[in-house]
């Protein structure tokens, strides 16, 4: 049985077109049109490749490299080997990834692998639904009453649009998500599971039981966020839930009702965030971070992985540990505790005054 290739090259590269993605000069002695076969990894990349280098724990990989182009930063080319020409630029890592875009753009957005044109037999869209031209719905989609989809949108498979819902311009709505009470901007990648604006988990509790407490609010997803694959995004309790523009989260996130995310944050997996607290600007979290509610996480804040955050972090501070403290002190005591547990055995002991 023949390998399958999900993410077939659609196009041809040339070095030219590579140097204009970077901003850097194509090397002497090399044709401009010379095309480039493939892209990969250093420790991969044979002589027709494109490779990138941007992290010093990958210097032994370039200097190995069989890449027949690469990607590297001035600090490193002395470390390019004389069987690679080096394109100089001060990102790598990102000219790398346009050069990826222009040669795979069906990865870019989650695909349920059928090739839709328009409306598939095997999906519903409601009588009442708007969709713009050019919107392509997947077998098994649901798309509800008076739910609006613009153009260049892309509804999975199996994937349920709920009742006056708008989606906007060139979205990616992966198979199985589901999206109720929210609206939706331009450009959004949801990848498969993510569900979209159920219930917040909201209870008055008592003595006698815990009443529910009704969540009447909206999610709002800004353009261009990305969110992967089974995150949930509760609806707002009496206000609405906000995604900023441009915030990346990652999968298997949680966000409760009310929380507002501002504009470019990142949010690693498995994160949970508590309802109504606020992030501000470019915040970024590590996975496995979980915040309490009702408090506000200042712009440019960084949180280490595995923290827990139950108090307000200033803007620009970078915290860690269980609770959250400044970056440094967390360090200090694990230092501590380090030199502690390597002390011989029994010494606190011998230590210790007779009575």
């Amino acid at each position: 049985m023949t390998e399958p290739i999900f993410f077939p090259a659609n196009r041809i590269l040339t070095i030219r077109i590579v140097a204009e993605l970077a901003g850097c000069l194509v090397p002497e002695n090399l044709d401009p049109q010379t095309t480039i076969a493939d892209v990969a990894p250093l420790e991969t990349a044979g002589p027709d490749d494109l490779a990138y280098m941007d992290n010093p724990a990958y210097v032994e990989h370039l200097e190995k490299t069989r890449a027949g182009f690469c990607l590297v930063s001035r600090r490193y080319v002395g470390r390019v080997p004389a069987t690679t020409y080096a394109l100089v630029t001060n990102q790598p890592y990102h000219a790398f990834a346009r050069a990826m875009t222009l040669l795979y753009p069906s990865a870019i957005r989650p695909s349920s692998n059928f090739e839709a044109t328009g409306v598939s037999p095997g999906s519903f869209v409601h009588p009442t639904a708007r969709l713009e031209q050019h919107v392509l719905v997947d077998p098994g989609a649901v798309i509800g009453p008076y739910a609006e989809i613009g153009s260049g949108s892309v509804i999975g498979s199996h994937a349920v649009i709920g009742a006056h819902v708008r989606i906007g311009r060139d979205c990616s709505i992966g198979p199985n998500t589901t999206i109720l009470n929210a609206f939706i901007g331009n450009r959004v990648i949801l990848h498969p599971g993510v569900r979209i604006g159920q219930d917040g988990f909201g209870f008055a509790m008592g003595p006698k039981g815990h009443l529910k407490v009704p969540q009447i609010g909206r999610v709002i997803i800004q353009d261009d966020v990305e969110i992967g694959a089974n995150s949930t995004i509760d609806r707002g309790a009496s206000r609405d839930t906000v995604i900023g523009e441009g915030t990346k989260i990652d999968n298997l996130v949680q966000i409760g009702h009310n929380v507002n995310i501002g504009r470019h944050c990142v949010i690693v997996a498995n994160v949970g965030i508590a309802g109504s607290t606020v992030l501000e600007d470019f915040v970024v979290m590590g996975g496995g971070v979980g915040v309490a509610g009702h408090i506000t996480i200042g712009a440019g804040a960084q949180i280490a992985a595995y923290s827990g955050v139950n108090n307000d972090v200033p803007r620009g501070a970078r915290v860690a540990g269980i609770p959250a403290q400044p970056f440094q002190d967390w360090v200090r005591q694990w230092a501590m505790l380090k030199r502690l547990a390597l002390r011989r055995p029994g010494r606190v002991m011998d230590d210790a005054p007779e009575d």
